[in-house]
């Protein structure tokens, strides 16, 4: 009876429930025997982002939100939308929201503003590049086909693991010592891109090229593959130096030190990532 009434207490809604982050996040709630709901177009009741009418049903019985936004906080009106769920998430009787943010972009700084003018317990989670972008995500054909091809001339980015991250979300919702704190996740390493072809050379035994291509170049791939143009707008936002230094937002929340590139591309290596 105890366990199933902490259970009810810790009744969270994880929006990108099926995500790299939302399902980590959900893994390990119900690991802690909560009850989170699949924040997804396929869930019970189903969440989409772009159907307003579908959030109250899915906030049903929740106290606490995890907000993970597609496609992007940086995305135009990204802000207005995060700051109207939030707004019902309170009236609805959530307590507590953990947003996952980006590192220094206008629209992600605009969206945390609205989560903390909503009325209930924040925590903002700040990351840039996960290292799952390239064994679970945009980045993952390229990689197969041996060759990244990205605007990034020779930036640097402290890529940080969606593990971490899940972990710093699930403290900040089940720990109200995490409220009104931002954290800002990185890796351990800054990387270049150059790096990380190397790197995935390294554990997969076949050849993986950085090639440096246009930003006009990168939109047409875009266009090509039906993939958002404005993934175009954010990597020149991102990649412009700004996010070129570690920080210790894992070690804050965590007491201990953020998961290395290398050793995440050895597990997803291992795991058949990569694999033809």
């Amino acid at each position: 009876m105890t366990n199933s009434r902490n259970a009810q207490a810790r009744q969270t809604l994880v929006t990108g429930g099926t995500g790299k982050t939302g399902r980590r996040v959900t893994e390990r709630l119900i690991a802690r025997g909560a009850q989170p709901h699949v924040g997804s177009r396929s869930g019970t009741p189903p969440f989409s982002w772009e159907d307003p009418n579908t959030w109250e049903p899915a906030l049903d019985g929740a106290d606490s939100l995890y907000i993970a936004f597609q496609p992007d906080l940086a995305f135009p009106g990204a802000a207005d939308i995060v700051g109207q769920l939030s707004r019902l998430a309170v009236d609805k009787g959530v307590h507590r929201i953990v947003v996952l943010s980006g590192r220094g972009e206008d629209g992600a700084l605009a969206a945390e503003q609205a989560v903390q003018q909503a009325g209930a317990e924040w925590t903002v989670v700040r990351c840039s590049w996960f290292n799952q972008n390239f064994s679970e995500s945009f980045f993952q054909p390229p990689v197969m086909a041996g060759e990244l091809a990205v605007p990034a001339g020779d930036a640097m980015e402290p890529f940080v693991d969606a593990d971490d991250i899940a972990d710093v979300a699930v403290a900040a919702l089940t720990d109200g010592a995490h409220a009104g704190k931002v954290y800002e996740l990185t890796g351990p390493r800054l990387l270049s891109f150059d790096d990380i072809a190397n790197e995935l050379s390294q554990v997969t035994g076949r050849t993986i090229r950085y090639v440096r291509i246009t930003d006009a170049e990168f939109r047409a791939y875009l266009k090509e593959n039906d993939l958002p143009e404005e993934l175009a707008d954010l990597f020149s936002e991102v990649l412009d130096g700004r996010n070129a230094h570690l920080m210790d937002g894992v070690q804050q929340a965590l007491g201990r030190a953020p998961k290395d590139f290398a050793q995440f591309a050895r597990e997803a290596a291992a795991a058949g990532a990569w694999t033809p």
